[in-house]
């Protein structure tokens, strides 16, 4: 079928050069259309329930909100995890559902469910659900800033100004704020005034509320016009609420707010705190992206949003881009294009100086840009962004892509050097150059024979490359997300390059390939291969078996540098921003972590290799950000590494930074954004290592996390251990005395309200100033309940008219308590934190979980597991182990597809173990650790290599069936010389397409192995085994099996003289 299809399409040239143009104009439309970002998104499809539970502990948040719906979400369809955290006032809950779901799917089961679960939540606690978005589309932050603002001005400008505004920008989320002050009107009541009015606590509350209301009163008719009746009374101001009456006394006074409490403006309750380069806090907002959308489009359109948001601020008031993703997607995506064009370059090189015929190469270098095009075209339809892995697949298959076109022009150079057709050739042109046949219909016929006989097994073994990427397509989870673009680029570019080796590769060869062709014997290239290579293969003709063992110790000896090689889930992609983290124990106060932030920040401003430093401590006001007040998220933007100081490396320098920042108390972890933000959402653990402590009771599990804490940091390779403390939070425990209550005629609840509202505060009602909108706070005055002894004289209203103090009904202590509670499938855990330096995560993970087994006791129904990017690593080797065979027993059913032979088929696999050598001792040299990236590598070596194989078994079977049909036309038997004369025929004298294919495919390599930018930590770990294993790959296919086809089909050869045999 492949020979027909050469065959028609030299036969119908027009048509193919006309779909070849529709073809590159189709992939010219769809480059300037597909998305471009940094990296896949490799965020899992996650729903998240937010409910706010105002001035609840954690263990009331935990009992009432999280566990009665962590376990409701348990049954979703589909969902993979359900984590659930219980902080202050504040729930938490992720659903993370399997690879391939449909967010919006998700999301309306996941309601469903929640409306079943909402009747067993408190009364006025309403669950919701956050945005469509994850972590990972914190794509662009900013902050607000202007001399002579207060934080609360600045805060009021972001929350109704340029919040909302920026909301509507196709593409975003949401916007969230965190810093400043959210303005706040205090009700601070003297309980004593209220008791000589003799006014209740929720006399007041209703008053106010009752005091901030617009009503309409329908319609009237005046002088024939219709008007409609309001009654204007929402709260503007600070005397709208003095004024509000609460009673008339016995004389007609009236007894108002002002008479009871005092009313001012102070800051809401805040929960997360912003700073710029260690000069003091600001305001910030966080542009949040919405699941699956182009980051750089929207990043685009925010910023010309916000220009068009700057003429409206108020004076002197600036805003600060603090956090871009947009520059790292620019430099990511300006690598890949200065690789691709290199290595189009030296391919391109390649085929002009082993040819030495231009308009020869000519047909491998058009073939190739439009393959690439067609690529695109298939990426933009199946939604596949144009990023440093997507565009990294067709980077590492540019010299695979041409070795058809490669193959097939060699071919034809050899066909028309054995043309007879020499009848129009003069003299001197015979004798310096062989000139093509003037006769067209001759010319095109030999092309096209030329064509077929090369053209299926090139096209198999172009299959074979194809296949033998199939591993990658079964990687789950993040490893697939991030790796799955670059194996169907690498598909589509390889699928592409093999349709257009059987139809426009000939077509283009009967175009240029014209004029003088330097014979392959007076190339001196060919001649200078030809005579390295002569006396190998005689050498091995004549000792075959003692070639075959050299190759086969060759092999075993390899074994040391693979057991040498470290693990790890993926090299560190560096992002061109930092990220540095710690963690305060828990029940520090705001001013405290205000004071460390700055410092931190001023620390790492000092360095010369830093733009900008953006620290952030709590958490913003969105459900993608869980952290608790003691977490501390500090984002690095560097500088062009042109401008840092000379021999300066990212390893020195955090190395310096974290000398710099040691503080007693404070661990010290490194990140970079976006991959902090992945690891957290996909496990939760934001290191590279992390351990889980499961169980039933958090005091136990606090215990066992602290002891496992301190048996890590004695492990070699520890930079730091930190177990996040459990029983952390400081409590003022009101216990109600139930009896004495009831003596008093008191409800519990009635004595529970007085605490909520008297004591810690309500937000009862919010002011409506014109677009913006600001709490109303009911407490008693700071200074009756600053301490125990003032809190236990707080009035609590009798049945009775009587007003009897807190501390008659209750037991007032301090006591520490649960700062936060984390849960995984509804099981009580916290987690380890391991940050790890000068080791592979492989190595690592195996001494602590022998240290941990070692030296740490586990109760009944506790346990760990062992988290974060090892846990990728785990589950991907895993999937591995299984796919690879599978893949390679579908090489073989390929090979013997094409070759209809066991023996040829099996000779062809041998390549494989082969290949490994290279590889394997050149991520030795280079001190690489084995990970995903580098198996990635090795798969597509796997291809290369098994087509390497093909090449020389094509030629060798050529070669010996020519000689068997020169023997029977001289009725001569085939003897052990000709067949070792048929086998140096097909290994030396076609050793040029064999070596133009391989050194192709190396000269697209090498400018990935020799890349500095963006994203060159993953590639060249990709391309490393490549390389290696090529050279290995190469050599052993050139000498041993030239070895093993000879000694096969040696036994079909039963007589004659052998000139060779020696061995």
């Amino acid at each position: 079928m492949l020979k027909k299809i050469i065959e028609l399409s030299v036969n119908n040239k027009l048509i193919i050069i006309l779909f070849t143009l529709f073809a590159v104009g189709w992939g010219i439309w769809a480059v300037y259309r597909t998305p471009l970002d940094a990296i896949p998104d490799l965020s899992d499809v996650q729903v998240i329930i937010y409910t706010e539970y105002p001035g609840q502990a954690p263990q009331v948040v935990e009992d009432q909100i999280t566990y009665p719906l962590t376990t409701a979400m348990l049954s979703v369809p589909k969902s993979k995890v359900v984590r659930g955290f219980s902080f202050f006032g504040v729930s938490f809950i992720y659903i993370i559902f399997e690879d391939g779901t449909d967010i919006y799917w998700a999301r309306s089961r996941v309601l469903e469910y929640l409306n079943f679960a909402a009747g067993k939540l408190p009364k006025g606690v309403t669950p919701s659900l956050g945005p469509d978005a994850t972590g990972v589309g914190w794509v662009f932050q900013y902050s607000i800033e202007g001399n002579g603002y207060s934080l609360a001005e600045l805060r009021s400008i972001q929350d109704w100004y340029i919040r909302y505004q920026l909301t509507k920008v196709p593409g975003v989320s949401e916007v969230a704020s965190i810093g400043g002050f959210v303005k706040q009107y205090q009700v601070n009541i003297d309980p004593n005034r209220l008791l000589t009015h003799n006014i209740s606590l929720k006399d007041v509350v209703d008053s106010i509320k009752m005091g901030n209301i617009d009503v309409g009163g329908r319609v009237v008719e005046l002088a024939e016009r219709e008007y409609m009746v309001r009654g204007l009374g929402y709260i503007k101001n600070i005397p709208d609420i003095e004024n509000i009456v609460l009673k008339v006394d016995r004389s007609g006074t009236p007894v108002r707010i002002k008479d009871v409490a005092r009313v001012e403006l102070g800051p809401d309750e805040r929960r997360g705190i912003v700073e710029r380069d260690g000069e003091g806090e600001v305001v910030a907002g966080i542009v949040v992206m919405r699941f699956g959308e182009n980051a750089l489009r929207v990043i685009d359109d925010v910023k010309k949003k916000i220009e068009e948001l700057k003429p409206g601020l108020p004076p002197g008031v600036k805003i600060i881009t603090t956090y871009d993703r947009s520059s790292l997607i620019h430099r990511a995506i300006a690598t890949l294009k200065e690789k691709l064009i290199e290595e189009a370059i030296v391919v391109s090189l390649v085929c002009i100086i082993f040819l030495l015929h231009f308009r020869s190469a000519l047909v491998a270098i058009l073939m190739l840009p439009v393959a690439i095009l067609i690529s695109f075209i298939v990426m933009y339809y199946l939604k596949i962004n144009a990023n440093i892995m997507s565009l990294g697949g067709i980077a590492i298959a540019i010299g695979a892509m041409i070795d058809g076109a490669i193959v097939m022009i060699e071919n034809a150079h050899k066909h028309l050097e054995r043309s007879q057709d020499m009848e129009q050739a003069d003299r001197v042109g015979v004798e310096t150059a062989t000139r093509l046949p003037r006769s067209k219909v001759d010319r095109w016929q030999i092309i096209a024979d030329a064509a077929k006989e090369v053209g299926p097994p090139l096209f198999f073994s172009l299959l074979i490359i194809t296949v033998s990427f199939m591993p990658v397509f079964t990687l789950e989870a993040q490893e697939g997300r991030l790796f799955k673009p670059l194996a169907f680029t690498k598909t589509f570019a390889m699928a592409a390059s093999a349709l257009l080796s059987v139809t426009l590769v000939p077509v283009l060869m009967g175009f240029f390939i014209r004029g003088r062709i330097m014979p392959e014997r007076k190339n001196p290239i060919t001649r200078f291969m030809i005579w390295i290579y002569r006396p190998v293969i005689n050498l091995v003709l004549r000792a075959k078996i003692l070639t075959i063992f050299v190759a086969i110790a060759v092999l075993v000896a390899t074994v040391y540098p693979l057991k040498k090689l470290g693990s790890e889930f993926m090299p560190t992609l560096y992002e061109g921003s930092l990220m540095f983290m710690t963690a305060t124990l828990p029940g520090v106060s705001s001013t405290k972590i205000n004071e460390i932030l700055q410092t931190t920040d001023r620390i790492i401003k000092s360095f010369p290799e830093v733009e900008q430093v953006f620290g952030k401590v709590g958490r913003a006001q969105t459900a993608t950000d869980p952290a608790p007040l003691e977490m501390f998220e500090t984002t690095i933007n560097l500088k062009p590494e042109s401008e840092w100081r000379p021999g300066m490396t990212v390893d020195k320098l955090v190395a310096e930074m974290s000398a710099a920042l040691e503080m007693p108390g404070l661990p010290i972890q490194w990140s970079m954004p976006i991959k902090n933000r992945v690891d957290m959402l996909a496990t939760g653990i934001r290191t590279p290592v992390g351990v889980k402590v499961f169980g039933k009771d958090l005091k136990t599990i606090e215990e066992l996390a602290t002891d496992i804490e301190a048996v890590l940091k004695m492990v070699p390779g520890t930079a730091s251990a930190y177990a996040e403390r459990i029983i952390g939070g400081y409590y003022v425990d009101i216990n109600i005395k139930r009896d004495e209550a009831a003596r008093y005629g008191l409800k519990v609840e009635d004595i529970q309200q007085i605490i909520m509202s008297a004591i810690g505060g309500e937000n009862i009602t919010t002011t409506v100033e014109g677009i913006e909108r600001y709490p109303v706070n009911v407490r008693y005055k700071r200074e009756l309940r600053d301490n125990i002894d003032k809190i236990g004289r707080v009035f609590i209203p009798t049945m009775g008219g009587q007003h009897i103090p807190l501390s008659q009904v209750a037991d007032i202590q301090l006591s520490k308590g649960v700062a936060g509670i984390k849960t995984e499938n509804a099981l009580l855990n916290t987690w380890v934190y391991v940050d790890i330096r000068g080791r592979d995560i492989g190595g690592y993970v195996q001494d602590a979980k022998k240290a941990v087994l070692e030296n740490v006791k586990f109760p009944p129904g506790y346990y760990v597991t062992w988290s974060g990017q090892y846990e990728y690593m785990e589950r991907a080797y895993a999937k591995l182990k299984v796919i690879v065979p599978l893949t390679l027993a579908i090489i073989f059913l390929l090979l013997y597809f094409n070759f209809g032979n066991i023996v040829e088929s099996l000779i062809v696999m041998l390549s494989l173990p082969f290949a490994l050598v290279g590889g394997v001792w050149l991520m030795y040299l280079l001190n690489y650790n084995m990970s995903i990236a580098v198996a990635v590598g090795f798969i597509a070596l796997a291809g290369v290599a098994a087509e390497t194989g093909v090449i020389m078994l094509i030629y060798l079977d050529s070669a010996y069936k020519e000689s068997e049909v020169r023997s029977q036309k001289s009725g001569v038997k085939m003897t052990i010389k000709d067949l070792y004369g048929a086998v140096i025929e097909g290994a030396v004298e076609r050793v040029r397409p064999k070596m133009m294919t391989v050194v192709a495919i190396m000269a697209g390599l090498l400018p990935i192995m020799w890349g500095t930018g963006t994203g060159s930590e993953v590639m060249k770990r990709i391309a490393a085994p490549m390389v290696g294993g090529m050279v290995s790959s190469t050599i052993l296919t050139l000498v041993v099996i030239p070895a093993i086809y000879a000694l096969w089909k040696g036994r079909r050869v039963k007589h004659g003289a052998d000139v060779y045999s020696k061995d």
